[in-house]
């Protein structure tokens, strides 16, 4: 009886292993872009996380493989020349590289923008304006008709399948859904109250001579208020973020601006005429 027993054990474990590796397989054709060689089925406790590390090290456009490669270096320029490449699509002066530097491949950051190396591991994401799931399409569309006052691109276009292929690759080998450091822009910490006047003279002194004195751009940079820049349902229409970019970025390639200051700026910027978002 007790043989029998034994017996049974082995077969059951022997059973759920064989089982096991068939499911893995299946889920792996379905997962595996390339990218990601393993399957996690919960998640990481922080101490592991934390040991493992999460390096900041994507591969570059042009060393993706043959089979995406037209469609990677087209995402990449589409981001780095949106006005170029999805002309039909901007209703401004402002590319996502505004933003996003160097196509988004920058550790974010002091002067490194808007980071997008690690977005196809967090996305779709929970967003409370939207108040459900939104996807890598949804969000970029969110950009070109927000941030660039713009159409959407047609989910199933070449244009879009570019910009999502880049995201993934150059995500390539981050662990989905971690807590990837460098991505987002925090808020400035600071008891500091923001006086838009004192804002204008340090635009004056600080901004002018690339966004224009009048805030319209510049052939070096792009308008920050007026008919040509981000309409107010764009993200960096709320001064708490337009700030903390500023506070990272500016001046472009020599940030210097402590937190009054870039708070200061901020609210000025916002208290400017720009164009209306129409939620088509």
């Amino acid at each position: 009886m007790e043989k029998n027993k034994a017996i049974f054990g082995v077969a059951v474990v022997g059973g759920a292993a064989v089982a096991g590796a068939i499911l893995s397989l299946i889920f792996s054709t379905f997962l595996d872009l390339g990218t990601v060689k393993t399957v996690e089925t919960t998640a990481p406790a922080p101490e592991t996380q934390a040991a493992r590390g999460i390096l900041y090290n994507p591969p570059r456009p042009q060393d993706a493989p043959e089979s995406i490669r037209d469609a990677v270096l087209l995402g990449y320029n589409l981001l780095r020349h949106t006005r170029k490449y999805a002309a039909s699509y901007v209703g401004n002066q402002l590319n996502c590289d505004s933003c996003h530097f160097k196509g988004g491949i920058t550790e974010g950051g002091k002067g490194g923008g808007l980071s997008l190396v690690g977005v196809a591991a967090i996305y779709p994401e929970y967003k409370k304006r939207e108040q459900y799931s939104v996807d890598l399409v949804s969000r970029t569309n969110d950009c070109f008709e927000r941030s660039m006052n713009g159409k959407p691109l047609p989910p199933d276009s070449k244009e879009m399948t570019a910009i999502v292929t880049y995201y993934q690759w150059i995500s390539k080998g981050l662990p989905i859904y971690a807590k990837i450091p460098w991505l987002g822009l925090k808020h400035l910490q600071s008891t500091h109250v923001p006086d838009k006047a004192q804002g204008q003279k340090i635009f004056i002194q600080k901004c002018a001579v690339c966004h224009g004195p009048d805030g319209q751009g510049t052939q070096i940079a792009p308008p920050l208020w007026g008919p040509q820049s981000f309409n107010d349902g764009a993200g960096m229409a709320k001064p708490q973020n337009l700030s903390a970019f500023a506070y990272l970025n500016m001046p472009l390639g020599n940030p210097d601006l402590t937190e009054a200051p870039a708070l200061d700026v901020g609210w000025y910027v916002i208290s400017q005429p720009r164009p209306h978002f129409k939620n088509r």
